[in-house]
């Protein structure tokens, strides 16, 4: 069963034409949806009638999706689909890094559109519905994963992760110095049935990267990544 039945979502879009063909959709599928059009109204509406997901425009009128996203973030954690025309790099990092969880480039599908915000809304689920005890805090050498909180620190400092970035971590550091494939990683962490967002992985190990150290994740070509620390 999916998870749209009365879960609202936000999408903030500036084109017109857009915006009402990611609502129609996305109505279709079964969400209750509010659509604005500038950075001002989308935090207000996040603001006044709290979303379950977001879908992010990155140009906006009055401030951009980046700023939206860290304002919206810092009241209550939304899960945040971004979209950019530019699908530039830099993009993609200072959106992750203010808490957006994926990014589409346009033009894109809007059946995978629709497929990406009901996988976001399968993680909050499957995140909720874990024991608040939690498993036992992951020790690796100088990284300290404390499941239960979701705090992480590394050689006793304490590093600031967005949800999908300490759900990464959390699974790479499960199976230390183990390769894990990029598609099995979009499947346990995003929740995908395909391969369709590698860059979305990769992008994701930048800022882990950035955060933690460039030395703690090996890139395996090809293939996935590994956790490099100490078991």
């Amino acid at each position: 069963m999916e998870t749209s039945a009365g879960r609202r979502v936000l999408v903030v879009e500036d084109e017109r034409a857009i915006a009402d063909a990611v609502a129609a959709r996305l109505r279709a599928e079964g969400f209750l949806v509010q659509v604005v059009g500038d950075g001002p109204s989308a935090v207000e509406a996040a603001r006044r009638d709290p979303p379950d997901a977001i879908v992010l425009d990155v140009m906006l009128p009055g401030f951009d999706g980046l700023e939206v996203c860290r304002r919206i973030q810092a009241e209550r954690p939304t899960p945040v689909l971004m979209l950019t025309a530019r699908g530039e790099e830099t993009d993609l990092l200072v959106g992750l890094a203010v808490g957006a969880d994926d990014y589409m480039a346009k033009p894109f599908s809007m059946r995978e559109l629709a497929a990406r915000v009901h996988a976001l809304l399968r993680r909050v689920d499957k995140v909720a519905a874990t024991p608040k005890a939690g498993p036992p805090t992951l020790r690796l050498g100088d990284l300290e994963i404390n499941q239960a909180e979701r705090r992480v620190l590394r050689a006793g400092a304490e590093k600031h992760l967005t949800p999908t970035e300490f759900d990464l971590l959390v699974h790479l550091a499960r199976a230390p110095r183990t390769v894990l494939p990029r598609e099995r990683l979009l499947a346990e962490v995003w929740g995908w049935a395909d391969a369709s967002g590698t860059r979305t992985v990769d992008s994701h190990i930048k800022g882990l990267r950035r955060k933690l150290g460039a030395d703690l994740i090996r890139t395996v070509h090809g293939v996935g990544y590994a956790l490099e620390v100490d078991r």
